[in-house]
């Protein structure tokens, strides 16, 4: 895959931007919602998906977990290195590269309106699949699991969550298609619009 400058200053700015999203509480306080913080990050790597095509859009998500796990704060709470991948929440970390991915190969087949949106949609249960999972897997294996912790609580866990991920997910969608037809379709982003 040979990639252009616009590239790479793409998928460079996705990675910003997912380290923005990971802590934007910090810059944003209001954007705490009944003590849930709205992060941005599966919004992110939705669009970087959507945006930049499977392939584009999941090395920027590699590459914003490899910047973090070297040592850059850009994790949740400014977290970063090595023991991040230990963490019960690595999981969702990992599952950004698959959302962008899966996001971008639906994208790269049907530009439709309805396929930004389930290409959306499908990112996110990506998201919560992988991240759930490792999250399960990780208190279970190596982590100090609270009392009584069970597969279903993993899952219950992430119901309060849930309702603004789906409306993220789907505003995703729409921003993505509406990139699409304005900025994307024109000029310099043009190659963008192929499958990488």
């Amino acid at each position: 895959m040979k990639l252009k400058t616009l590239d790479l200053t793409l998928a460079a700015m996705f990675v910003a931007l997912m380290a923005i999203g990971a802590n934007i509480t910090s810059f944003a306080p209001f954007m705490v919602v009944g003590g849930v913080p709205i992060t941005l990050q599966t919004f992110f790597a939705i669009l970087a998906g959507v945006i930049l095509g499977s392939r584009l859009g999941a090395i920027s998500m590699m590459v914003y977990a490899l910047v973090g796990l070297a040592g850059v704060p850009v994790f949740a709470k400014f977290g970063a290195g090595l023991s991040t991948f230990i963490s019960p929440t690595f999981g969702f970390i990992l599952s950004f590269i698959f959302t962008a991915f899966a996001a971008g190969k639906i994208i790269e087949k049907n530009r439709s309106f309805s396929a930004f949106i389930t290409a959306a949609l499908i990112g996110l249960v990506i998201n919560y699949a992988i991240g759930t999972n490792w999250m399960y897997f990780a208190y279970k294996l190596w982590a100090a699991a609270p009392e009584g912790f069970t597969y279903g609580m993993a899952w219950l866990w992430m119901v309060a969550p849930l309702p603004k991920d789906i409306i993220l997910a789907v505003f995703a969608g729409i921003m993505g298609h509406r990139l699409e037809r304005t900025v994307l379709s024109k000029g310099s982003f043009k190659h963008l619009r192929k499958a990488a």
